[in-house]
């Protein structure tokens, strides 16, 4: 397993979805660090009707620099706030992973501090080294 970690910036711009109960939202990221960068996605939340309480979803592709291999790839988020409790889940989608970030597998874990974003990125990518058999 191999670790990348860094920090983020991200940008969401709301979109009507002609549901006071339901956002979505486009995305735009800009990575720094071992993992550099940029990302364009879609989000969707849902509020429930306790305060704090809450879910969302959101698919992006990743497009950049990784430990210097390059390539895209896409991740899946998601998250529940359950009264106040998160659980947040962002993993790479199988097979997604372009040129050299082929055959990447992943999580990715995402803090917030002080309004700062930052990453840990656990993944695996095959031995480039090998062939087929």
């Amino acid at each position: 397993m191999s670790h990348a970690s860094g920090t983020f910036e991200v940008q969401l711009t709301p979109q009507d979805t002609g549901d006071p109960g339901l956002g979505r939202m486009t995305l735009d990221k800009q990575f720094h660090g071992e993992l550099e960068a940029v990302s364009k996605g879609q989000m969707l939340s849902a509020a429930g009707e306790v305060k704090g309480s809450a879910g969302y979803v959101a698919m992006e592709r990743v497009t950049g620099t990784l430990h210097g291999k390059s390539g895209s790839f896409l991740l899946q988020h998601s998250g529940t706030m359950d009264r106040g409790t998160p659980s947040l889940s962002v993993t790479v989608v199988p097979d997604s992973g372009t040129d050299g970030l082929a055959g990447l597998k992943g999580r990715m874990a995402i803090q917030i501090d002080a309004g700062k974003h930052s990453y840990e990125f656990e993944y695996t990518l095959p031995d480039q080294g090998r062939t087929a058999l």
